[in-house]
């Protein structure tokens, strides 16, 4: 059977339903999505276009917004020296298990073991120590977007593998009230991208010790709920005081004329975002994108019978010369394939609005506008065709967010004990909000008993739980717990 002649039941088929096996169909997503592919090297995957379209988007809303508060985009090499990581115990403790080494270079064995960068913050600091001499020099607010490698033994595209991509931000800081000034404000420019560019409602807050970056003073998350009721760590910042400065030896003279160390900070996000993009909106059709990160809001199909194609396509191609100023929009004009098979082409693809045009239309001076993310028709006037879609589309990016946010409200919970705890991660799953006496047993405990971590301990909390869902202890915190990703 011919890709043009396929029936609109044979093509979502390709796609495994969610409530069958959740796992599978995310992976039938992004393979028919065309979002990446596996590469011949284990754990690792290619991006193609059209996955790689989007990371531009992420691209473009986080660079814009890391512009805006000052900072700076920079370069930093992906070699590491051994003896680098070796400057901050906890920092190099934690990432060993995950380095990955370069041993030989040019044929030769190399004095010294270079890791192939997993995190920059050893590499910048050994730059920082140089450039910083004196308070003028303060703040250094640099951004880097780069690739990291860190050998995962369990990898899911997007979500967990080898090399992936990121920005990572690194700052450096007079006084540490200031470098906590910047890793809250950091994580607010999360927050504000991914609620409002990606439409997925997070929660945001502090991460425990136990859960905190390896060399951090403290780590600050944003989490977000994805559609099996797992959480996704979205994004972090973290405060790193001046661990790293004594380390390195970045000090400065400050105005009282003594040499002081730099407070610092360090903060990311990865093409892991995609992942949780796919999941939260995605549906038995495939993704649906919010009309803020797709590469595509808008594509138009043609419906033109063989006699009246010419008539149908120039007025197709009329409605993308008037959008294309102001909306990303493609003309689908392909002869070989029919408007149904394009239908269901696009909608896999999750643009957000489609606008159908035919000879009808024409005639009623109109096209129809069909959303992804509920399938709703309308038919609008060709005149004043750029304010119906961009208020289509506005709204689109809207009602996602609402819905995401009633699903996280709708899964979260709230337990009083450990044996509540359980059930609830295991019948219901998403979010659960309960006490935590603050004992690192306690919280590894709920964690080997249930499969549930604390995910942060929220900036805004709900009504304060009273107990430990542990030990029955008085609780000094109340936190989200839930199996994650």
């Amino acid at each position: 059977m011919t890709e043009t002649n396929r029936t609109e039941s044979e093509f979502v088929k390709e796609i495994t339903p969610k409530s069958q096996d959740y796992s599978q169909w995310y992976v039938d997503v992004i393979r028919k999505a065309e979002l990446m592919d596996y590469a011949p090297v284990k754990g690792c995957m290619v991006i193609r276009p059209y996955g790689y379209a989007i990371w531009e988007r992420v691209q473009e809303g986080l660079d814009r917004r890391f512009k805006a508060t000052g900072h700076m985009n920079a370069y930093f090499p992906m070699f590491i020296p051994e003896s680098f990581l070796l400057k901050e115990a906890e920092h190099v403790e934690g990432f060993a298990p995950e380095c990955a080494w370069v041993t030989v270079g040019g044929g030769e064995q190399l004095s010294e073991r270079l890791a192939i960068r997993p995190t920059s913050e050893t590499i910048i600091c050994s730059m920082y120590a140089k450039w910083i001499k004196s308070y003028r020099d303060l703040p250094v607010l640099i951004n880097q977007w780069a690739n990291v490698v860190r050998w995962e033994k369990s990898v899911r595209p997007f979500l967990r593998t080898t090399e992936f991509l990121w920005q990572e931000g690194h700052t450096a800081h007079r006084t540490a009230a200031e470098a906590e000034a910047e890793t809250a404000r950091m994580l607010e420019v999360y927050r504000d991208f991914v609620e409002t560019d990606l439409a997925i409602p997070v929660i945001a807050g502090r991460k425990t010790e136990k859960e905190k970056f390896a060399g951090a003073v403290a780590t600050y998350s944003i989490e977000a709920l994805m559609g099996d009721g797992k959480a996704l760590q979205a994004g972090t910042s973290h405060y790193l005081g001046d661990r790293f400065a004594r380390g390195f030896g970045i000090q400065f003279l400050d105005e009282d004329n003594t040499l002081k160390y730099v407070h610092q900070t360090s903060w990311g996000m990865s093409t892991r975002i995609i992942g949780a993009l796919i999941m939260v909106h995605g549906d038995d059709r495939g993704l649906v994108l919010p009309p803020k990160v797709a590469p595509y809001q808008a594509v138009i199909v043609p419906i033109a019978p063989t006699k009246e194609r010419e008539t149908v396509i120039s007025a197709a191609a009329g409605l993308h010369d008037r959008l294309t100023a102001t909306v990303r929009v493609t003309l689908d004009d392909r002869a070989e394939y029919t408007p149904g098979w394009k239908f269901n082409e696009w909608e896999m693809r999750g643009v957000p609005l489609r606008i159908e045009i035919g000879p009808r239309d024409i005639k009623n001076n109109q096209c129809v506008l069909v959303r992804r993310d509920s399938g709703e028709k309308t038919a609008v006037p060709v005149d004043g065709i750029e304010d119906a879609v961009a208020k289509t589309l506005a709204d689109i990016q809207r009602a996602l967010f609402d819905r995401a946010k009633r699903f996280m409200d709708e899964n979260t919970h709230r337990a009083d004990t450990l044996a509540e705890l359980r059930e609830i991660v295991e019948t219901k799953r998403g979010f659960v909000i309960g006490g935590w006496c603050g004992d690192p047993d306690c919280e590894a405990k709920v964690k080997d008993e249930t499969g549930a971590t604390i995910r942060n301990i929220p900036f805004t909390a709900p009504a304060a739980a009273a107990r430990c869902v542990c030990c029955g202890g008085e609780a000094k915190h109340t936190v989200y717990f839930a199996r994650s990703y």
